[in-house]
């Protein structure tokens, strides 16, 4: 009997080490699930360029489904159905920019690099390019996967007067100033998420850039003004390729727009990419994590079997 049950003892920790290695090697395919909901991320060093709005005569193509696979989350990080922290911003004209954009007649500030990031072509990944022929369904261009969120916007304010210093009125004016402060000269506002809204449509990005054509302009950011800039009907925002042809808009179209909190963010394209991107982030963390947890596991059935064998002998099984 004591054969018997010593040997029914092997075989269950013989089962579970066997369970768990299979699950063990089919971890790093999973996606984690869930994101924090209040992730901070310090933008690059700023400098106190003007960036004007990008202008485009292509039209944009009609909405797309989104073909890209999303992760699922948890509902708790599913947009506020009731009382928004930010009001919406009504009847904006938006222009379209794009990384990479050689300077014209229109645009004379090249947009290889942006007002927080010197590097900003490279460390996205490569040219963004606007040609609607030259995208994919996943809202991308064609020939490479952006290291940054192809869903990005430019506004016409910068916190930062150079690398060293903030603007006086910043931390009267942004209201997550002290949230996000790091040292002076360190933008607080690069990555921020905002809500734009066109028809029946409504796409989220991240504020990567300044502009269009004016830096300066935090009573119409932050406040209730409407934008100051003339210049291309008065735009008051620049949007990305990804962005246009998710909203189906065309340069100079009208939108909505208003900053929202990481937990408003709902499941979407703008979740897929990015090494800025707060999703992407919390996603490599939690699958980190979810290996550590199962190799510990897998080490404590691994002890259980030794101690076994320690006890038992090796010849227990036969």
């Amino acid at each position: 009997m004591l054969a018997e049950r010593s040997l029914s003892s092997f075989v269950v920790v013989a089962s579970l080490v066997a369970a768990v290695s299979a699950f063990g090697q089919g971890a790093s395919s999973v996606s984690a699930t869930g994101a924090a909901a209040a992730l901070k991320k310090a933008g690059t060093a700023p400098t106190a360029q003007s960036k004007p709005a990008a202008f485009t005569q292509t039209q944009s193509s009609p909405p797309r489904n989104i073909s890209a696979t999303v992760p699922s989350f948890s509902s708790s990080s599913m947009p506020h159905l009731g009382y928004a922290r930010y009001p919406w911003k009504l009847d904006i004209v938006a222009t379209v920019f794009w990384v990479g954009e050689q300077p014209t007649e229109n645009n004379p500030t090249p947009n290889d690099k942006s007002s927080w990031d010197t590097q900003w072509m490279q460390n996205f990944g490569g040219y963004d390019d606007p040609d609607p022929t030259k995208r994919t369904d996943n809202y991308t261009p064609i020939g490479f996967t952006p290291k940054q969120n192809p869903f990005y916007v430019a506004l016409p304010y910068n916190d930062c007067i150079d690398y060293n210093s903030h603007k006086p009125e910043a931390s009267r004016v942004i209201p997550w100033f002290k949230q996000k402060f790091v040292r002076s000269g360190k933008t607080v506002l690069k990555g921020q998420w905002i809500a734009i809204r066109y028809g029946n449509r409504v796409c989220y990005a991240q504020w990567e850039d300044c502009g269009p054509f004016v830096t300066d302009d935090h009573d119409y950011v932050f406040g209730n003004a409407r934008p100051k800039n003339t210049s291309n009907r008065g735009a008051g925002i620049d949007i990305s390729p990804g962005v246009r042809d998710y909203l189906g808009i065309s340069s100079s179209g009208r939108c909505d727009w208003r900053f929202v909190d990481v937990s408003e963010v709902p499941a979407g394209p703008w979740r897929n990419l990015g090494s800025n991107n707060h999703f992407v982030t919390q996603q490599k963390v939690e699958k980190a994590r979810e290996h550590t947890e199962i190799s510990s596991r897998l080490e404590e059935l691994r002890r259980m079997r030794d101690a076994y064998f320690q006890q038992n002998g090796t010849g227990a099984a036969r």
